[in-house]
Order: C-alpha cells, then structure tokens, then sequence
C-alpha cells in the first residue's frame, strides 16, 4: 500500500508524490472565496476536492498547514456594498459568514488561517516597494503601480502559454477590469495598486504612491509569505485561475523573496451544469439553499461533488442528486448491518485497502467509491464474527472520513418498493408534463402528495420517492 498521496501537477504536467518540504507538516494555501454573494456549487466542488486532499494526507498520517484566504476587497465587493448601502466590513462580513455556515453544512473542516486581504493591506504594500526596489515594478502617473512582466522570464510556465496567448490574455482580463490601461508600459503588465477612483466611495487606503487598494493577485502572494513564507509545499484552486491569477502570484512572489514559491500544484476543473456552462441568466447556478429548497441535503450535494475525479469536468444534474441519495442509503444500510455494538476505531481501511490505495492515486475518489462498494457487495455480514464486523465497519468509517462522507439515517425499506397503481400515476404526470398539459400534470402531483409520495424530476425521467 502506497504511503503518500500522488497528485498530478499542473506545473511539471506530472504525477507527484505530495510530501512536506519538512519532513513534519504539509503547508498548502487555497484560493479562497470573494465575499459578495452565496457561493455556488461550482465554487464548493474546489473548495470539497480540496477538503479531501487534506483529509486523505491527514489519513495517511501527515499533518498538515492550511491556510485560505477571503477576499474582501475587489471590484465587486465594493460594487456591491455601496449597492446595498453597508460599508465594506459589515458587507463582506455577512457573506463571510454565509460562506462558513455553507462549509459547515458540506462537512468541509475549517482552514487553519483564514486571513483576509482587508487585513493584510500592510503586507501588500510592504511587497510592492520591494518589488519597485527590484525592478520589477513601476508607478504609473495617476498612482497606480504595475508589475513589469517582461522583468521575469518565467512568467507563462504555469499555464504554458506562449507568448502571443500571454498577450492575448492579458488584453482580454484588462478590458474587463480596468478602465484606464493607457497608464502602463506593456499590455501584459498588471496591477499592484489601483489608484483611488469616484467609483470606489470610501474604500481606500493611503501608501507611498497614493490612495488607493492593492490589486486582486496580490493578497494571495502577500498572505503566503505571512503565514507559508517563501517556499511551501502546495498551492491550490480552481483551473480557471490558473491564467493569469496564479502566473501573476508566482511572479510577484518570487520577484520579491529567494524562494521558489510553490512545489506543486493542484488544479480543480470546472462543473457543468445539465451538460453545459452554469449560468445566472439561465438560472442553472444553484447554491445549497437553492438545492435545500428542492429537497437536497448537503451531503448529497458534497457526494455529488466528490463523485467525479476533480480534474475533470464535472456534470451536475438532479438525477445525480438523486443517485447520490441512493448511495448513501446503500452505505447507511451496510454500516448498520456491520453495527455490532463494539466501539468504532476508524483507524485503518481494513478490507478497504483496494479502495484505500485507490484514493491515494491521485486523489481518484470515484475509482475509490466503486472499490468500496465492490467490498460492500461480497460481503456477508450476518456471516461474521463481531470483531470481523468491528474491523470492517472500522475500516469503512475510516473510508468515510476520508471522502468525508456523512451517513443519512436509515430509511426504510419501503421507500424502494413503490406500488404499481403510485409508479402509473407518476407515469401519468410525466406524460401529461410532456405535453404541456401543465394543468392536469399538477393535479396529478397532488394526488402523489396526499398518499405520501414525492417526485423528483431530471431531464432523463422522474424518481418517486417516499416522504
């Protein structure tokens, strides 16, 4: 059995062993939230791949160092809070913690600094005038400060761009973000510090060039070398910020200190939504109260979440909500077959090491799942002795633990036997649905409703579920 977590890494396009530099403790720093909104399940599925890779180290017997950060200045924060007439701190700190209970509810385990860019403006501008001291860095005329990206050869080494994509990029993010680009030398330039604005009311700060903010990338860089310093084991987040966020840290960063900055990195991919990209407008960007209005737990949806590898798109729908249901009755009822009353030691996988070892592959959870139930599926439980039992609910918890996975209650067994006269009323509604006959279709759900039962529609079809 494998010792260490093998991860694939972004910047060497390799698979990795993911070990300390120390030897002792993993240090690793995610991407955190933007605090102006509820988050959505795309930003969660990053967020819960990155719980069970701590999770998974923390198994293997490696503690660890996380540090996430919120960010509590931006555009869109104080877009939003002059909107809503609160000042910065109340807003973004209301959205703070909607985002905690949200963490909490997802069974995702805290960081264990949690530091916000508001805080750490100090730190920020420490790293400019190093950066200015440095060459790498210039103050544009209005006060705004910009890195020099032609300063740093690597730059692009992350992303693996070429230069001409490079260039490309960063034309794209400018024209959404700023407004007055005429300020900097290069158009790959981006900015450390922007410039106080009408636009911005009350939300600036003084520094050496002016008052102003600092800009976007460079909290991350800032916070890091607080709490991680100038080398640390791993970085982490969405693919989406692979360009240019994560290339402008790692030039900030490593323009500013001798370090290397991260050893390695891990990148989550996108979800979709019913095969396509999520969307506000469209109104298929679910948050978990969203979801909780339409009957779903949280540990569904982190089941959901989890159950694709996380560096491949995932495809969300409601069916797989549904599924998810399913499969965590199945764990439920297996756990409670093997419950013989002995005391709980989750301390090894047990008869999980297949699954076990699984996990350990670059992070392969739906591999890891299929294993588990695979020994789920020989097994006989009345046939076992109560150790035998004991040890194999051990090892199943120690699995859960792992995914991070939380069992429902029981359900009973009725709710998988519907009766023949419910599933042709249900068949009724689904036909009556297809054709538009929105009347009658509702007039069936009723009757559903009052003899127990509930359905849940997906694009595919319908379940009928007990209440």
């Amino acid at each position: 059995m494998p010792a260490h977590l093998t991860l694939h890494d972004t910047l060497t396009r390799t698979d990795r062993e993911v070990t300390p530099l120390d030897g002792k403790t993993l240090r690793f720093y995610c991407c955190g939230p933007t605090v102006y909104g509820p988050a959505h399940i795309g930003n969660f599925r990053t967020f819960v791949a990155q719980d069970v890779m701590r999770r998974v180290v923390e198994a293997s017997g490696t503690p660890t160092l996380h540090v996430r950060n919120i960010t509590d200045v931006d555009d869109k924060t104080i877009r939003d809070s002059l909107k809503a007439g609160q000042s910065l701190i109340d807003f973004t700190q209301g959205w703070t913690a909607k985002f905690h209970a949200d963490c909490d509810a997802l069974n995702l385990q805290r960081p264990h600094i949690e530091p916000s860019a508001v805080a750490h403006i100090p730190q920020q501008i420490a790293m400019i005038e190093k950066l200015i001291a440095n060459g790498h860095a210039y103050a544009a005329a209005d006060g705004s400060v910009y890195f020099r990206v032609a300063s740093f050869k690597d730059y692009g080494k992350l992303s693996h761009l070429e230069d001409r994509e490079l260039r490309l990029g960063a034309s794209e993010a400018s024209s959404a973000t700023d407004s007055d680009e005429y300020t900097k030398d290069s158009l790959t330039d981006f900015a450390l510090w922007k410039a106080r604005k009408p636009e911005d009311g009350d939300n600036f700060w003084p520094s050496p060039w002016g008052e102003g903010r600092p800009g976007w990338h460079l909290e991350c860089s800032a916070m890091i070398l607080e709490y991680l310093g100038e080398d640390f084991d791993l970085h982490s987040g969405g693919v989406d910020l692979i360009f240019p966020h994560h290339e402008n840290e790692i030039a900030q960063s490593c323009c500013s200190t001798h370090g290397k900055f991260a050893h390695h990195w891990m990148h989550v991919a996108h979800l979709m939504v019913d095969g396509g990209k999520m969307s506000k407008s469209i109104g298929n960007l679910y948050t978990l109260e969203d979801l909780a209005k339409r009957g779903y737990s949280a540990a569904e949806v982190r089941y959901v979440l989890i159950s694709g590898h996380y560096s491949t798109p995932l495809n969300f729908t409601m069916h797989s909500l549904d599924s998810a249901r399913q499969a965590l009755q199945k764990l439920a009822k297996a756990d409670k077959a093997l419950d013989r009353g002995s005391a709980l030691l989750p301390t090894n996988p047990g008869p999980f090491a297949e699954a076990w070892e699984t996990l350990l592959k670059d992070l392969n959870v739906p591999g890891a799942l299929g294993a588990i139930f695979g020994t789920l599926n020989k097994l006989k439980p009345a046939a076992l002795t109560s150790d035998e039992a004991a040890s194999t609910r051990g090892g199943l918890h120690f699995m859960l633990l792992a995914l991070g996975v939380t069992l429902p209650p029981v359900a009973e067994d009725s709710t998988t036997e519907v009766p023949a006269d419910i599933q042709a009323l249900a068949q009724q509604r689904w036909d009556a649905k297809q054709a538009k006959d929105w009347a009658k279709a509702d007039i069936l759900r009723k009757e559903l409703d009052a003899a127990g039962w509930i359905i849940k529609d997906s694009k595919d079809g319908f379940v009928v579920l007990a209440k």
